[in-house]
């Protein structure tokens, strides 16, 4: 089957040859003419050739394009003839007629390019002209763009640009043309430079060689000139062109792989030739290269690594090779592999070859980018996959070479030429064409790996860019900052001060007070910024490069500051420009931003990492593998820096060589060629912030001793050296290096310092910093005097002379005779510079010549002459080019030697530019960003209405507060804070105003609930911001939208536990009145009160929508999120909050209360770590709790807060202590303010001890809080050294530390606290108890308790007795046991609060666990203190009444609230008291009763327990061994720490004037008295239970305690004085041993006496005489009453027994002992004699009216009987002379005689003994008690 492709060539000689004979010219020629034409007769050749082959590869490509060139080449065929042969040829390529792989393909190509190039055709009409123009690009681009377009040599492809650049800048031709060109040109440069990578750099030696120049001038070339040269005939073969090393080209398919975008595997033919004009059947059928390839590419392949490789390799070539992908879409890959799968399947030999494979590989190059020597087999290139490429030669030896780099560097000049401002031949068009063109080559390529191009971009691109950069036509403008931003973009780490320079030209352009430029071009200049700013890492690098480097501007301090300044409008209007300023400015914020979120995720992600790979145990490293920790993967990393460019694989290396990691594997061969580059300054690629501040500081003092230096030298100099920047004494080379490179001196003054004949070394230095060597000396001395500015002086510019003459000849080899003649050839030197282009010289004479010059110096060089042809060339230089000195420059030579300065210093190590990964130095640059960016935001913030543009700060808020988060920056989020705080208007408004304006503000709205975001999210480095925030919720609080959990709070008293914060407006609102609001009311008129009355809809809505706004901010997440914060936050947190409160001038209460409550709940939420607070907070309440002066409400907040926490807090073993100890600060209140919160003490007590009691365990901790209840409960003053702390009047002292407060009464703690012994009580009694000099009336009727006015008396009496006896110091809390009160000053106390106390108590002592050592004692005081403060209802103590009520009525809730506030709750709650207590109801009475009762229960139980209760813990003590007290539980220890109190307690009970109370309280006593435990008492311990109980008891009873009772008072009476004589006959035994038993005898008959004439009715005068004889019939049994040795036979005790009874009963005697006194009548009365000198010597032991002067020791009293031995049982034994009988059975005790005796005898005057006070002195003194505790029990019987 014949190939198509051959009908194809067939059917366009008809085409072309019909066309040829149509033409006038042919049309009258014979056929014979026609064999003699020469183009007729080659078709006719060519057509016999194609008859006899089968397949158009058979022939060779040039035989059958031959005919259709030589009809371009023709000059004598008409236009439409050559547009044929083009169309033809063009279809050739289009359709692949081209074996790219045939071996004469190169020629083909070749040929085909320089007939195109070089077409002649006769021009008819400009129009039809132009079609052939239009045709001719047609073919060039589809020439260079189709595989085959590889073959072309550098030159061709010089000379097809060069035919595009003349179509497109002829300005005859049309417009469409002209674009056609433009376009054109486009494709072929972006052809161009994306194969850039497949070329390499060849040795300089071949640069160049056989280059034509693309020296283009528009307009330049004529028509006849392009087209009519004369006739060329067709290019002879190329086979023999050699390559210089003899080696021949490589195979032509090395080279095809043009036809890919470096983007990825789509071949660029796809999007060229959509993008042409050509007819859609063309595109269609036109392939690209031939489908019978056949060399195999998988052969070149062959080193493939794996099979994806080749299957990759496949699907790209095939992509290529196929006829059908010529449609595929731009990344569309089905239809590739599709085709790749049918060519499969059809043509098994067919398979990809080399020319397909995307990014081919830039080795890949002909024998003319190969140096001399280079071999082609060393230019074998392997892929990143790791394919080899190897090269095939072809087999006749010998071929065309391929262009390469020569040819994109030639064009590279041209492109960079047209923008030159400064040629004159360069027309806008031009440029504009030109900027064009480097766009698209700069964004096809990497340029910067090319040093050939580098060299161009360095040095002329740039220059004329920024040149551009100045003209005021926007379109030139634009396309140069477009450019510019690509060639910073790739290559900013070539161009270090050329991207200086261009940033310091846009600052000028934005910051530009010209009103000439256009504000297009300020908005340009701000867009390329911002572009800039958003490459990764650009700022980072900007700021590690310039602005930490010693010699450049702080290029992005500056930046920043301008971007800051421009996003702030002077006239208020935003533009453009500001918001273009501000994205700049988040640009950074961004990226940072970005980079702070992948570090957290990165380190969450690490640490799921870890704890996975721990999970996993040992197993993954079980093989011995080293584990990766120090490895940095190229996967990671690799990511992120590696590029195709070489450069970044540099700085890849770099970095992972800096942070001495291991290497990938595909980079160890390329490290090792090389080190990592670092700048001087730096000690490392990633210096650390410390480095880098350091260089900044440093660089501070540089620029100060630099501009000391231009002033005055040697100023700066010193500068220098005391900043020790410069050494001291001075290093000549040290100073001279920094007079080299800092370009900030002034050259003057480099130049007066260095001539200084003082410097003479320090010449020679500076000239040592010049390199010389090599340099013609007009080159040398034009590089030493741009250094400085040569001085005017002649001896001065000598010494400068020579001594850069004596270095150039040194270094140099001697090149002159002598020193002497250089010197005389560089002054000649300078007089011819300055003799050429010193204007003032050339006026006055004409210019020297080149001839005058050479003669100036014959046989100068040591009497000879210099090189004639030296001196010729010295004199071109000086001419063409002056010597500029630096401070002469201006205009175009300024501008030339700073880009000359620019250069050198580019070439210096000063030039190195480092390149960082993204977000390295983040927190540098957002330390230095963060102010003017939210400066900034704020701004736009407020001053914009546009939505977006809000959302855009709020985003830019956030951001910033992520990153100061991130890096913990207080003070930024401190700042942004208070920003937002000012924005949501919270602080500014009125609180009245407050829900409406905030409600329908839908920014301040915003801005709330962005500030209250920010702050739960990093509340953590908040620190001064929380004080606004706290401004903020207050404003809230004060306009009632904080949700109702917030402003209520937890409270004792209340019945729903729970009260508002939140102010109830009363009719007198704030500080007005109730009378002026009145009249306010009334004046006003109807319309106004309505609108008062009720708010508009509107003002509902907006403050719905507030309150709606606040829920959302969710402030309460504030308190809760609390435990999460760090402690410097919190601390900073509770600071605020303290700070609200009563020292400031206009302190709102309410506002305290809240802010108190805020902080009590944060404290609540920090249990875990609230001893690193607590101190502050106890602070805080110790100054609103003991300094106030008065009740509040906030003071009411203060105690219960208190007393929240300590409940909470309790179960915390670390600060249960501490928390106890300030509970102390309530005892320090003032009394009145205490009183005045008793109750929320109590009730708030009563629930501490309920929930806490287990948690106390130390007597400190109980006695505080018994302190408390008593205080609370009965008004007891606080003891006197907490009152000491608190009469701290100095306020600098302010509040004490918990171990302050202890201090105060060391001695009470560490004993029994608070307590006074009983010898240190009688000592004081008399100066503390009774209060000031108040009488008697006085007491009683203030309606106050006086407490034991008697009692005070008789204690004082027995004072001395007690000193007397020595008796070791007691240390218990019962103060004065001689009498039943305890000598407590009662204050106020209100019945709620006892009540309550009382019930805690019960709670304690009722609970056998709660009762403890430690508090024991406390219990049985605290009860006898409420005993004291209920006796008798408790009515003198309670403030009940006018006291209660009155205040309430006057201050109610003014003096809760402040301000006139008033809370309905505390009202109600002062009004149950009112109502209570006014009219004291019923219920009071039972309430007071219930207390008595409470209480009577209470000591009976603790009375019977005691014993029990005491055993076991000295049980326990046994078998744990403490250091603490020994407990002992023996009766004495029992009797006074126990019984004995309690009995008193009772006892006083007994005296209670309630009757019901009375009673109960004997039947107690009764029963105590006579329980089983008591028995085991010794005798004095009876003794003093009679002293200390129960003749106490009767004292008082004597009284007329209940006046209204009498009959009442009588039956208590009676049975106090049965129970007497039951106690005493039941003990008689153990009290008979006493040494006091008579004066114990004698005051019970002193008892009886007086009981006899106490009460008005017959009650008491039966009772007591029958319980008289019960005693003297049982005494009498027991044999007491006699004595073997008296006369009488009876003891003096019977003697004086009846002297006393005869006082009040004279018949009792006849009536019981008839016997003995018949008897006694025979005795002698016993007036005299010794019985009766005994008797009153027995008497005298009985003091008299006026008490003795010291009483008797015992050992002076009569002898007592003999003592009894004390039986176990309770009965006394008899006495040994008593019959046997009555030993055996126990004493009778009597029942009453019937006969009426006695009764109606009247009371008999006795002064001495019925004086009460004298009845307990006239006990015995020795009766104190030892130390010890005591029980309880239940109610008994009564006693008859």
């Amino acid at each position: 089957m014949v190939d198509k492709n051959i009908y194809i060539v067939q059917g366009e000689i008809s085409t072309v040859v019909g066309a040829i004979k149509r033409n006038s010219r042919w049309n009258t020629h014979t056929p014979l003419d026609e064999e003699q034409d020469p183009l007729l007769n080659s078709f006719g050749h060519l057509k016999e050739i194609l008859n006899n082959i089968k397949v158009i590869s058979d022939v060779e490509p040039n035989v059958f394009l031959r005919p259709f060139l030589e009809v371009v080449r023709s000059e004598d065929t008409t236009g439409p003839i050559t547009g044929l042969a083009l169309t033809s040829v063009n279809k050739f390529l289009s359709y692949g007629l081209l074996d790219a792989n045939h071996e004469a393909a190169g020629e083909a190509i070749e040929n085909m390019a320089d007939a195109v190039t070089h077409a002649r055709f006769v021009g008819t009409d400009p129009a039809s002209d132009e079609v052939v123009l239009m045709k001719i690009l047609q073919v060039l681009r589809t020439l260079l763009l189709t595989p085959v377009g590889a073959h072309l040599t550098n030159e061709s492809v010089c000379e097809i640009m060069q035919s595009c650049f003349r179509i497109c800048f002829e300005t005859r031709l049309s417009e469409l043309l002209r674009k056609s060109a433009e376009h054109t040109l486009v494709d072929m440069v972006q052809l161009l430079f994306s194969r850039l990578p497949q070329f390499k750099e060849e040795a300089k030696s071949y640069m160049g060689a056989n280059m034509k120049k693309l020296k283009m001038r528009a307009g330049g070339i004529s028509e006849s000139s392009k087209w009519k040269k004369q006739k060329r005939s067709p290019r002879p073969p190329r086979h023999m062109v050699r390559s210089s090393s003899g080696q021949t080209e490589t195979s032509p398919s090395n080279a095809l792989s043009n036809n890919n975008l470096s983007t990825g595997g789509v071949p660029f033919i796809d999007e060229g030739l959509s993008r042409t004009s050509l007819p859609a059947s063309d595109s269609t059928g036109s392939s690209i290269c031939s489908p019978s390839t056949t060399d195999s590419g998988l052969d070149s392949c062959s080193k493939a690594t794996s099979k994806e490789d080749l299957s990759d390799l496949e699907q790209c070539g095939s992509a290529v090779g196929s006829p059908s992908s010529a449609n595929a879409l731009p990344g569309s890959e089905t239809p590739i592999l599709e085709a790749q799968s049918e060519n499969r399947r059809a043509e098994p030999t067919q398979s990809t070859s080399v020319e397909s494979i995307p990014e081919v590989l830039e080795d890949k190059e002909a024998g003319a980018d190969q140096s001399d020597t280079t071999s082609v087999h060393d230019m074998d290139y392997v892929n990143p996959r790791g394919v080899r490429f190897t090269q095939t030669t072809q087999r006749d030896g010998a071929s065309l070479i391929p262009y390469g780099l020569p040819c994109l560097r030639e064009l590279f000049r041209f492109l960079i030429s047209l923008t030159n401002p400064h040629d004159r031949h360069n027309t806008d068009a031009m440029m504009h064409m030109g900027l064009q063109l480097l766009t698209v080559a700069l964004e096809s390529a990497q340029i910067s790996s090319y040093q050939s191009l580098l060299v161009l971009v360095k040095d002329e691109l740039c220059r004329h860019l920024f040149q551009l950069l100045n003209v005021d036509r926007m379109n030139l403008y634009a396309s140069s900052i477009r450019v510019c931003f690509l060639l910073f973009e790739s290559m900013r780490a070539h161009l270090k001060f050329q991207l200086e320079m261009y940033l310091k030209i846009l600052m000028d352009v934005i910051t530009s007070e010209n009103m000439k430029m256009p504000y297009e071009m300020k908005e340009t200049a701000l867009e390329a910024l911002v572009q800039l700013w958003r490459i990764p890492s650009f700022v980072t690098e900007l700021y590690i490069n310039y602005d930490c480097d010693f010699y450049c501007t702080n290029m992005f301090e500056d930046l920043t500051k301008l971007l800051s300044k421009n996003a702030f409008p002077v006239s208020g209007q935003l533009y453009t420009t500001h918001l273009l300023s501000l994205e700049a400015l988040l640009t950074v914020i961004d990226s940072t931003e970005a980079h702070c979120q992948n570090k957290v995720l990165n380190s969450t992600a690490q640490q799921e990492h870890t704890e996975n790979a721990s999970a996993d145990g040992g197993s993954s490293h079980g093989n011995g593998a080293p584990s990766s920790a120090g490895t940095l993967h190229a996967a990671s990393v690799g990511v992120i820096f590696f590029y195709s460019d070489n450069f970044f694989n540099e700085i890849y290396l770099d970095l992972l060589t800096c942070f001495g990691c291991q290497l990938p594997v595909f980079l160890r061969g390329v490290s090792e060629k090389r080190t990592p580059k670092i700048p001087h300054r730096f000690l490392s690629c990633l210096p650390n912030s410390q480095e880098l501040l350091d260089i900044k500081t440093k660089k501070k003092l540089l620029i100060t001793g630099t501009e000391q230096f231009n002033q005055k030298p040697k100023k700066g100099i010193q500068f220098l050296q005391e900043k020790g920047l410069l050494s001291s004494p001075m290093d000549t080379s040290q100073v001279a290096q920094w007079l080299r490179e800092n370009p900030r001196l002034d050259k003057k003054m480099i130049g007066e310092y260095v001539s200084d004949r003082n410097h003479m070394e320090l010449l020679d230095s500076f000239v040592n910093t010049f390199t010389f060597q090599g340099l013609r000396i007009d080159e040398a001395l034009r590089l030493y005097l741009e250094a400085f500015r040569l001085p005017g002086e002649a001896p001065v510019i000598q010494r400068l002379l020579e001594t850069f003459t004596d270095n150039w000849h040194k270094v140099n080899g001697s090149p002159f005779m002598t020193n002497d003649a250089g010197f005389a050839l560089a002054y000649a030197v300078i007089m011819l510079n300055t003799d050429q282009h010193n204007h003032n010289v050339r006026k006055q004479n004409i210019p020297m010549t080149v001839e005058q010059f050479k003669k100036n110096l014959k046989g100068v060089n040591g009497n000879k002459d210099f090189d004639q042809d030296m001196l010729e060339d010295i004199y071109n230089a000086i001419k063409n080019e002056e010597i500029v000195m630096p401070d002469e420059q201006t205009g175009l030579v300024k501008e030339n030697y700073v880009w000359s300065v620019l250069l050198h210093r580019g070439a210096t190590p000063e030039g190195l530019f480092l390149q960082l990964p993204a977000g390295s130095y983040d927190h540098d640059l957002f330390s230095m960003t963060w102010g003017p960016t939210i400066a900034a935001l704020s701004y736009v913030f407020d001053k914009s209405l546009d939505d977006t543009i809000i959302q855009k700060a709020i985003t830019g808020f956030r951001k910033c507060a992520m990153i100061a988060a991130h890096y913990g920056f207080s003070d930024v989020f401190d700042n942004l804070i208070i920003s937002l705080c000012k924005f949501t208007t919270l602080s500014s408004e009125s609180v009245e105003n407050l829900p409406t304006v905030f409600g329908s503000n839908s920014k301040a709205q915003t801005a709330a609930k962005t500030m209250f975001d920010l702050s739960h999210r990093h509340g953590n480095i908040l620190r001064e911001g929380w004080k606004n925030i706290l401004e903020s919720m207050l404003q809230l609080f004060r306009a009632e939208l904080l949700p109702k959990a917030m402003v209520e709070v937890e409270d004792f008293v209340e019945p729903n536990g729970k009260i508002s914060l939140q102010r109830e407006e009363t009719p007198s609102n704030r500080g007005e009145s109730a009378v002026l609001s009145f009249v306010n009311w009334l004046t006003l008129s109807g319309a106004e009160q309505s609108g008062l009355r009720s708010p508009s809809t509107e003002n509902q809505e907006a403050k719905q929508a507030a309150i709606l706004c606040i829920k959302q901010c969710d402030p309460e997440k504030l308190i809760t999120e609390s435990k999460f914060l760090q402690l410097e936050s919190l601390q900073e947190l509770m600071k605020a909050l303290i700070s609200v409160s009563p020292d400031e001038e206009n302190y709102d209460e309410e506002d305290s209360a809240f802010c108190l409550e805020m902080l009590l709940r944060i404290v609540l939420e920090n249990r875990d770590r609230v001893s690193c607070v607590w101190q502050t907070v106890r602070d805080h309440f110790f100054h609103l709790c003991v300094h106030a002066t008065e009740s509040c409400f906030l003071v009411e907040r203060a105690v219960v807060g208190l007393l929240r926490l300590a409940i909470r807090l309790l179960r915390r073993e670390d600060i249960s202590s501490q928390v106890l100890l300030s509970l102390r600060l309530l005892l320090m209140m003032k009394p009145p303010v205490l009183s005045r919160v008793s109750r929320e003490v109590s009730y708030g007590l009563h629930e501490l001890l309920k929930t806490n009691a287990a948690n106390i365990h130390c007597t400190d901790d109980w006695y505080t809080l018994f302190s408390l209840l008593e205080c609370i409960g009965a008004g007891v003053k606080p003891p006197a050294s907490f009152q000491f702390a608190s009469t701290n009047s100095d306020p600098d002292t302010g509040a004490q530390s918990d171990s302050e407060l202890s201090s105060h009464h060391p001695s009470e703690v560490t004993f029994d606290p608070g307590y006074t012994s009983d010898s240190e009580v009688y000592t004081k009694h008399n100066k503390s108890r009774i209060p000031r000099s108040m009488t008697d009336v006085d007491m009683m009727s203030s309606g106050w308790l006086v407490v034991g006015k008697e009692e005070c008396e008789s204690v004082s009496k027995a004072a001395a007795a007690a000193v007397s006896v020595k008796a070791p110091p007691l240390h218990h809390p019962l103060v004065n046991q001689y009498s039943l009160t305890l000598g407590q000053d009662l204050g106020q106390h209100d019945t709620k609060s006892l009540l309550k106390c009382v019930e805690t108590l019960s709670f304690i002592v009722r609970d056998a666990a709660h009762v403890t050592p430690h508090n024991f004692e406390l219990c049985v005081r605290a009860i006898r203190v409420f005993v004291e403060a209920s006796l008798n209802g408790g009515k003198s103590c309670i403030f009940i009444g006018s006291q209660l009520s009155g205040r309430d009525k006057d201050g109610g809730g003014a003096a809760r609230r402040g301000g006139g506030r008033a809370s309905n709750q505390r009202l109600s709650r002062s009004h149950s008291d009112d109502e209570e207590d006014e009219g004291v109801p019923a219920s009071y009475h039972t309430v007071s009763l219930q207390v008595s009762q409470d209480l009577l229960d209470l000591m009976h139980t603790l009375h019977t327990r005691a014993a029990n209760i005491y055993s076991s813990w000295a049980e326990e003590q046994r078998h744990v061994e403490t250091s603490g007290r020994k407990i002992e539980a023996d009766s004495q220890t029992l009797w006074s720490s126990c019984w004995c109190p309690l009995l008193q307690g009772i006892a006083w009970l007994c005296c209670d004037a309630r009757r019901q109370v009375r009673m109960q309280a004997l039947t107690y006593l009764q029963r105590a008295l006579l329980v089983h435990d008591l028995q085991t008492l010794d005798a004095t311990e009876w003794e003093s239970c009679f002293n200390k109980v129960l003749f106490p008891l009767l004292t008082k009873l004597l009284d007329n305690i209940s006046p209204a009772d009498v009959g009442g008072m009588e039956e208590t009476r009676m049975r106090a004085c049965t129970l007497l004589s039951k106690v005493f006959l039941q003990h008689l035994s153990p009290l008979l041993s006493l040494p006091t038993f008579a004066a114990l005898w004698l005051t019970i008959l002193d008892f009886m006496d007086k009981y006899m004439h106490a009460g008005s009715s017959d009650l008491l005068l039966e009772a007591i005489p029958e319980s008289l004889k019960n005693m003297l019939l049982v005494m009498d049994t027991a044999g007491i009453f006699h004595s073997a040795d008296s006369r009488t036979g009876y003891s003096d005790l019977w003697e004086i027994t009846w002297e006393r009874i005869v006082c009040f009963l004279p018949l009792l005697r006849e009536e019981l002992f008839k016997q003995t006194i018949i008897t006694g009548n025979n005795t002698p009365h016993i007036s005299s004699g010794p019985a009766a000198q005994h008797h009153s010597n027995l008497l005298s032991a009985d003091p008299g009216p006026s008490p003795p002067a010291e009483p008797l020791p015992p050992t002076d009293q009569a002898p007592p009987s003999p003592p009894l031995p004390v039986s176990p049982r309770s009965s006394p034994a008899p006495p040994p002379s008593s019959p046997p009988s009555s030993i055996s059975q126990p004493p009778l005790i009597l029942q009453p005689l019937a006969s009426p005796l006695q009764v109606g005898v009247p009371p008999m005057s006795l002064p001495i003994i019925l004086n009460p006070a004298l009845i307990e002195a006239t006990s015995p003194v020795p009766l104190l008690p030892p130390p010890g505790p005591r029980p309880t029990t239940g109610p008994s019987e009564q006693v008859n």
